[in-house]
């Protein structure tokens, strides 16, 4: 008996995935409609104002109790071994984690507002030279305050956790990515 030679199976009909979000093939993605791309921008206009505003009052209002206290730092790590030396872990949990604190709005607005600020480089550069004005303002002009290399880190630091967790995605959301040519 002669076997007869197999059919060739079709394949399933698969339907093609419409361009967009979630597609393999790298397509740009759409940004969300006009309207609410304009109220998240809007948004992150208001919530980055009120930033600069906290950071504004929490770095340069003079502290006139600590001015015995403050000291200028240049070298990377004295004063997160000052703060981690002392007795109370406390205060050393408070002034560290607020520094890292204190740089993740920035780290997530900054590239909703401005998208070509989008990049991992560029929310360094962008947030490190930002929190440089910001200690140098602290230095030079307030009384009770100083200017701390330590902070510029720490900050930069939480604005790249900040960048990474919640504003890279954000961002993408809000700002189509553009093809590139």
């Amino acid at each position: 008996m002669a076997r007869a030679a197999p059919r060739p199976r079709s394949l399933p009909h698969r339907r093609p995935k419409p361009p967009g979000r979630g597609t393999a093939e790298g397509s740009p993605e759409r940004p969300l409609p006009l309207l609410p791309r304009l109220l998240a921008m809007l948004c992150a206009f208001v919530f980055m104002v009120a930033f600069a505003a906290v950071l504004a009052r929490l770095t340069l209002y003079p502290s006139p109790a600590s001015e015995a206290l403050t000291h200028t730092n240049l070298h990377p790590g004295r004063s997160l071994r000052a703060y981690l030396d002392q007795p109370a872990l406390r205060d050393a949990v408070r002034q560290i984690g607020g520094n890292i604190l204190l740089g993740v709005p920035f780290g997530v607005l900054a590239p909703v507002v401005a998208p070509r600020t989008r990049g991992f480089l560029r929310v360094l550069v962008l947030t490190a030279v930002v929190m440089l004005l910001v200690e140098f303002a602290q230095g030079a002009l307030v009384t009770g305050r100083a200017f701390d290399i330590d902070d510029v880190i720490l900050n930069t630091g939480g604005a790249l956790l900040g960048y990474l967790l919640v504003g890279r995605r954000l961002s993408r959301a809000v700002h189509a990515r553009r093809p590139k040519a």
